[in-house]
């Protein structure tokens, strides 16, 4: 007579080499798919200001990192994030489309992330009118340096297409 069931011992190390396996697939992943703000090079003399982590643990799961980046070098946003295209070109990143038009983007060589960036009078703007969504802790902070009066971008950052 014919059966599917397997002898316990065979069945106990199958059990063990498929959750070895699960579980190694899933600490690999999450290392491969988690940014951190030292991927990112930034204009010399710029300070993160605030920074917050969110992950998704759906089954591509990733983790992207806001930040508010400021610097009291320079006198507005917009020189701030001309010159942080500057930087990130000369590091090697390649310039795209951001998600609205308030937005501006790069990709990191080997398209390993993606940088989203804007001014935070533009970043305040959109998530007021409900284009987009941030953190509350980056949305107070964006709107410290507006009162402020200083310079600052918002970013995030996330896993690339690679």
């Amino acid at each position: 007579m014919a059966t599917l069931a397997l002898p316990p011992m065979t069945a106990r190390r199958l059990g063990v080499l498929a959750l070895v396996l699960i579980l190694s697939g899933c600490g690999a992943s999450q290392a491969k798919r988690t940014p951190k703000a030292a991927d990112i090079p930034l204009v010399p003399g710029a300070q993160i200001a605030a920074q917050t982590q969110a992950c998704d643990q759906g089954s591509r799961a990733y983790c992207a990192i806001d930040l508010v980046v400021v610097d009291d070098h320079y006198v507005s946003s917009d020189v701030l994030a001309l010159d942080e295209s500057h930087v990130l070109r000369k590091h090697g990143w390649s310039p795209a489309d951001g998600d609205t038009s308030l937005q501006v983007a790069a990709n990191s060589p080997g398209h390993k992330f993606r940088l989203t960036y804007s001014t935070a009078e533009g970043d305040l703007r959109e998530i007021d009118l409900g284009t987009i969504g941030r953190p509350w802790a980056i949305t107070y902070a964006l709107s410290n340096t507006m009162f402020d009066r200083a310079a600052a971008m918002s970013m995030m950052l996330e896993v690339g297409s690679s």
